[in-house]
C-alpha cells in the first residue's frame, strides 16, 4: 500500500525556516511528479512547489526566493526549505505524488502537516 508521510512542520516566527519533508512508501514503480501543496483556514488547497512530470520545477509566486524544494530519488523522499516565512504562509502543508504502483497510474496524498508561523 502507497503512503506518503509528512513531518517537519510546527510553530515558527516571522522571519523563521522550517524544512518539511515527505517520504513515499509502498511498492512504487515511478514517481512521475511530488510536489507539496497547503491549505489555509477557508480557503483552497494550492499548489506551494512541486517537480513537475518533465523533471522541472514550479512554484507558487508567493513563495519564490524564499521556499526550495528537493528531492532524493533514491529514498523516494522530497523536501521543501522554507526560509523568511510569513503569518500567510500558515496552513496544514500536504506532499503529493504521481505514481504508478501496482493499483495503476494515480494521485496520492499524505495526511498534511500544520505550519503556523507568528507575528
Amino acid at each position: 500500500q502507497v503512503q506518503l508521510v509528512e513531518s517537519g512542520g510546527g510553530l515558527v516566527q516571522g522571519g523563521g525556516s522550517l524544512r518539511l519533508s515527505c517520504a513515499a512508501s509502498g511498492t512504487i514503480f515511478k514517481i512521475h511528479a511530488m510536489g507539496w501543496y497547503r491549505q489555509a483556514p477557508g480557503k483552497q488547497r494550492e499548489l506551494v512547489a512541486a517537480f513537475t512530470s518533465g523533471g522541472s520545477t514550479n512554484y507558487a509566486d508567493s513563495v519564490k526566493g524564499r521556499f526550495t524544494i528537493s528531492r532524493d530519488n533514491a529514498k523516494k523522499m522530497v523536501y521543501l526549505q522554507m526560509n523568511s516565512l510569513k503569518p500567510e504562509d500558515t496552513a496544514v502543508y500536504y506532499c503529493n505524488a504521481d505514481l504508478s504502483a501496482w493499483s495503476g497510474r494515480k494521485d496520492y496524498w499524505g495526511q498534511g502537516t500544520q505550519v503556523t508561523v507568528s507575528s
